[in-house]
């Protein structure tokens, strides 16, 4: 089904929640007889629909995903391997009302924040299947897509925040905060005619429980692709057109026709609606060529980014998934 963003999911929690009116039988008959006829369709093969927000499995289509490649496209090689540094952290929202998840049955959302080096702009980014891909994945891909970019650390902790709202039939609802789960260092490299994501952890020191269930390492790396918004998608799958990106000229034009792009530059990521695709497999396992510098400092509830720099709240639910890997 068609995805929508954090900040659609919480102030359209409630008129989600009412029950819909029926159309009369009379009208609907009436609207369906005005319409004009159009001629039969051709019948399609069915296809899984992936729901991001249920983390449906489906399996990958390959045309889905493409080539994330340039292939027969000249590569600028000008501002060397690594296209971008910075700061990255992971946060999970459990579900509604669900105060002390367990595993991913009771998870919402899994997000990824990028901060890049040298400026104040933060990417939150939304990962399907709620969980990374791994190296053993080969070919498997994760949907992602940018949900929201911020210019300011309070601005995403507003984002991350929970709430409460009101509905007819269940009365007071409670959405929860979300729960970081790992920060750390990050670079995006171009390699060959991919770009691939590689982090290191900062915190935890080592990966606990919650940390496996999403599929974070100590370090990893995973190849990731842009979406040509223009490429449109399969009915039911991706984000709602509304939400859909416009990337400015200069981006749009470095699909040249192809359905997929590398994330060069990085500036792709900037653009809210932004569909990405994460993959794991051999290529992203593959030796990059360059010191890529990932040996962040470790970190504990005293100096943690998330605390000193994002502003979020100490407490119990914040504390224990980040440093002890323990579900809050």
């Amino acid at each position: 089904m068609a995805a929508k963003s954090e900040a659609q999911e919480k102030s359209g929690a409630e008129s989600k929640a009412k029950s819909k009116a029926k159309v009369p039988a009379a009208k609907a008959k009436a609207k369906a007889e005005a319409k004009p006829k159009k001629a039969p369709a051709k019948p399609r093969a069915s296809k899984a629909k992936a729901n991001v927000e249920a983390a449906a499995d489906p399996k990958p289509m390959k045309e889905q995903v493409g080539e994330p490649g340039l292939r027969g496209r000249e590569v600028d090689e000008s501002r060397g391997p690594i296209l971008e540094r910075g700061d990255l952290f992971f946060f999970y929202r459990p579900d509604v009302d669900e105060s002390t998840p367990r595993g991913l049955v009771d998870v919402r959302r899994f997000h990824m924040v990028l901060r890049p080096e040298g400026g104040d702009g933060l990417r939150l980014i939304t990962v399907g299947r709620k969980t990374l891909p791994e190296a053993v994945e080969e070919g498997r891909s994760h949907w992602a897509f940018v949900d929201r970019t911020f210019d300011a650390p309070d601005a995403l902790r507003e984002a991350l925040a929970g709430s409460t709202y009101e509905t007819e039939t269940m009365g007071e609802r409670t959405l929860p905060e979300a729960r970081p789960a790992g920060e750390g260092a990050y670079a995006l490299v171009r390699h060959g005619r991919s770009t691939i994501l590689a982090y290191a952890l900062a915190a935890p020191e080592e990966p606990g429980e919650v940390q496996r269930a999403f599929h974070i390492d100590r370090e990893g790396r995973f190849a990731v692709a842009v979406k040509n918004p223009e490429a449109g998608s399969p009915e039911g799958l991706g984000l709602e057109e509304d939400r859909r990106v416009e990337f400015p000229e200069e981006l749009q034009d470095r699909f040249g026709g192809r359905r997929w792009s590398p994330v060069d530059p990085p500036s792709f990521l900037d653009h809210e609606g932004a569909e990405l695709v994460l993959i794991g497999g051999r290529e992203s396992a593959e030796d990059l060529g360059v010191d890529l510098e990932l040996d962040p400092e470790p970190r504990d509830e005293h100096d943690a980014e998330v605390f000193s720099e994002l502003h979020l709240d100490r407490s119990d639910r914040t504390l224990r998934p980040l440093f002890e890997g323990d579900w809050s």
